[in-house]
């Protein structure tokens, strides 16, 4: 028996939506060298695509997104490392040419230091 976090990912794969099918399918026949995965779970969240070598997030969002929500669950990510891309689904479906020269360029960066608590190092 599947545990409910592998039940609940394997469903939100099962059924997504169309700017998810489209960016997938772009994805898949843009053949970059960075491996993907739909509906990641990372801790309590689900990332909509994943590339974990990179730690890079895209998210899709239509309008039942709150902003307070996606704060939250983007500082947890961010603490764990990830860099998180947002993208509305009217721009996947309308730009997906665009919305893909992003990602690839995102792939492309070297990642940011992690964060540090505290001031800045000047005068020690």
């Amino acid at each position: 028996m599947s545990s409910p976090i592998t039940e609940r990912a394997r469903e939100l794969r099962n059924n997504p939506t169309d700017a998810e099918k489209a960016l997938w399918k772009a994805l898949k026949e843009s053949n970059l060298e960075d491996k993907f995965r739909r509906q990641y779970p990372i801790g309590p969240y689900f990332a909509d695509i994943v590339c974990k070598n990179k730690k890079l997030i895209v998210e899709l969002d239509g309008g039942q997104h709150s902003q307070d929500s996606d704060k939250i669950r983007n500082e947890f990510l961010e603490k764990q490392g990830y860099q998180i891309l947002r993208f509305w689904n009217h721009e996947v479906l309308g730009n997906i040419e665009g919305v893909m020269e992003v990602i690839v360029k995102q792939l492309n960066t070297p990642p940011l230091p992690p964060r540090t608590r505290g001031g800045n190092m000047e005068g020690r």
